[in-house]
């Protein structure tokens, strides 16, 4: 079964910065694809960033030129450098894989992925 595990979130002022992990394991398929979700309360799920294991990149507008999503494939391991923090960039932050590979609508529905438990970040004004 998959396991994904999130860290590296917590509260930061407007402007700052914050990178969180995914350390992911037990793969019972070959992983094509990852990304990072958010949720605010109340809300959809939103999706931020995505990485193919060729290195293809998809950003979701509202993070775009402020987050970067990298990942270690040696180490089965995603990463997110949140740059430029706002107060809206408040949620809880999730990890997530699949087998499939992902484009840009992929973000918009986020189907066939394994998740993790989630990370909160809080950005104060």
């Amino acid at each position: 079964q998959v396991q994904l595990v999130e860290s590296g979130g917590g509260s930061v002022q407007a402007g700052g910065s914050l990178r969180l992990t995914c350390a992911t394991s037990g793969y019972t398929y070959s992983r094509i694809c990852m990304g990072w979700f958010r949720q605010h309360p109340g809300k959809e799920r939103e999706g931020l960033a995505l990485i193919n294991v060729d290195g293809s990149t998809s950003y979701a507008d509202s993070v775009k030129g402020r987050f970067t999503i990298s990942q270690d494939n040696a180490k089965n391991t995603l990463y997110l450098q949140m740059n430029s923090l706002k107060p809206e960039d408040t949620a809880m932050y999730y990890c997530a894989a699949t087998g499939r590979y992902c484009y840009t609508e992929t973000l918009t529905h986020g189907r066939y992925f394994d998740w993790g438990q989630g990370t909160q970040v809080t950005v104060s004004s």
